[in-house]
């Protein structure tokens, strides 16, 4: 499929929805780079393809951008037009596709600060490519850093039992498991007790202190520009609080916020 914005509607993302409060003559380049970011994830994350299948497609990806002379109408010409026409660094784009690469093969994060240099890749630079896209001005670079970092964070916890199921990925910092004295095999056995309840609070502090930190960097003059990428902070910081509340029952269910929360999350940004 080649038409970005059927790709972002059939998604229903919370980051699609978000495009709701961006102004229409900004989302057909919304829709192209969602398009492109929900693409070539869906490759990284299809169990039904073999590794090196999956980092050929990456890799034709790859040599995609790098190029002005993709097929008329494909979703890569589209997504070079897009990337050039908002002058994103195309190194930004090489950071997402290295980011989904390394999803190919079980991996291990030692410690957070490991861990943050995959969420640089795979959120962090999503967050830097989407300035432009949205009329944001420089200053808001620490911003989505920030931010991406918080989001990667919140989504590691809502899906570490379906990444268990999906090649047995663990992201969460080893370090921090033997901190609580919870080993890998009790993850990958799905051991939902004390030990894990301490450390799945401690990310969640962690990932508390990014919000805090991520909204405190908002530069005033850009909170226009910004009220999307503000929705998703809030719909990711309400799902956290949640999965708090419920005592991160991650292994048996999927934690999603309801349609008319985040629609209040979109008003009350309209309404700042």
């Amino acid at each position: 499929m080649s038409d970005p914005a059927e790709i972002t509607r059939r998604a229903r993302s919370n980051l699609a929805f978000a495009f709701l409060c961006v102004p229409r003559e900004r989302r057909a380049d919304l829709n192209t780079f969602y398009a492109f970011c929900r693409v070539v994830d869906d490759i990284a994350d299809d169990t039904t393809r073999p590794a090196g299948e999956k980092q050929a497609a990456l890799q034709a990806w790859k040599d995609a951008l790098g190029r002005t002379d993709n097929p008329a109408g494909s979703l890569e010409s589209k997504v070079v037009a897009m990337r050039e026409r908002n002058s994103i660094d195309p190194e930004l784009m090489l950071e997402i596709l290295r980011g989904c690469e390394s999803d190919l093969a079980p991996q291990r994060f030692a410690t957070w600060d490991d861990l943050q240099d995959y969420s640089y890749r795979v959120a962090s630079a999503v967050g830097l490519a989407l300035l432009s896209l949205l009329g944001a001005s420089e200053e808001a670079r620490d911003y989505a850093i920030n931010l991406g970092h918080s989001l990667q964070l919140a989504n590691i916890l809502r899906d570490v039992g379906e990444d268990l199921s999906n090649g047995v990925r663990i992201y969460l910092p080893l370090a921090d498991l033997q901190r609580f004295q919870y080993t890998e095999r009790d993850l990958i056995g799905r051991v939902h007790d004390g030990r894990f309840l301490a450390l799945m609070n401690f990310e969640a502090e962690r990932a508390e202190r990014l919000f805090q930190k991520t909204r405190s960097l908002l530069p005033p003059a850009d909170h226009k520009a910004l009220r999307a990428a503000e929705v998703m902070r809030e719909i990711y910081h309400a799902l956290l609080r949640r999965m708090r509340a419920d005592q991160f029952r991650v292994f048996d269910r999927r934690y999603r916020i309801s349609t008319f929360r985040k629609f209040s999350i979109l008003l009350r940004q309209f309404l700042r």
